[in-house]
């Protein structure tokens, strides 16, 4: 039986290298969570991230405008007042005019919104930096446009895809049972793809907001897995047996 490379083989420079990366990598997944709970947190008017947020965010509240979504929710504790807030909404429903706009709703959001929403941000957030695209806004609420689930889709799969190679790549370096190993490596890959087509069947059918956090959690628990297990077997497990076929 032939005999495959495995982290027994590795040498110490190796094994930091690869630690390092792992590392890197858990602590930048860690990030990304947190950065997808603040940006949708709150959106059903409830603090913490719920299912409903979820729904909110890809199929929308379709009895509001995506701005007074927004202001009720989790934009609401970067205005200075609740006063604020209800400036925004009177706003809207009266008719979203560009003059009240200039002179109500302008000061406000150039003082607490622009410094994210707009295009020198970087952030990938709605721009709130002039008239006509805050009056998009204030439109029926319907979730996130197939524009921009497209646009988020194809970075995910690129970018997501190359992380979840590399970190496999080290996983398989593991000494388990080749089965359970060739499953641990394609969990992820098919959580990522659950997760990204439940965000268009969301847009349509909102129930479905359950399997865009199923597959979601699904993913981010496969992938530490395989860096708590490669992190364990570089450098605590001792290999009592002849490595089995990859």
């Amino acid at each position: 039986m032939p005999r495959y490379r495995r982290f027994s083989d590795a040498s110490i420079s190796e094994k930091i290298l690869d630690s390092m990366l792992l590392l890197a990598m858990a602590t930048g997944y860690l990030f990304a969570s947190l950065y997808l709970y603040f940006t949708h947190q709150g959106l059903d008017g409830k603090p913490g991230l719920s299912v409903e947020d979820v729904r909110i965010a890809y199929y929308g509240k379709h009895q509001q405008t995506r701005l007074g979504a927004a202001m009720a929710g989790p934009m609401a504790g970067n205005l200075p007042n609740p006063e604020a807030g209800k400036t925004i909404n009177h706003w809207i429903i009266q008719g979203a005019t560009e003059a009240s706009y200039e002179k109500n709703v302008k000061p406000i959001l150039d003082n607490y919104c622009t410094m994210c929403h707009s295009e020198d941000a970087g952030m990938g957030l709605p721009s709130l930096t002039s008239y006509s695209k805050v009056k998009e806004l204030t439109r029926m609420d319907t979730g996130a446009s197939i524009q921009s689930l497209v646009r988020v889709s194809h970075i995910h799969l690129f970018g997501i895809s190359f992380i979840l190679f590399l970190v496999g790549r080290i996983f398989i370096l593991c000494e388990m049972p080749v089965m359970i190993k060739r499953i641990t490596v394609a969990i992820p890959f098919l959580a990522m793809a659950a997760d990204i087509f439940s965000w268009f069947i969301t847009k349509v059918y909102p129930e479905f907001a359950l399997v865009v956090v199923i597959a979601g959690a699904l993913m981010g628990i496969s992938f530490m897995m395989q860096i708590a297990i490669s992190l364990y077997q570089m450098w605590i497990y001792k290999p009592k047996t002849v490595p089995v076929e990859m």
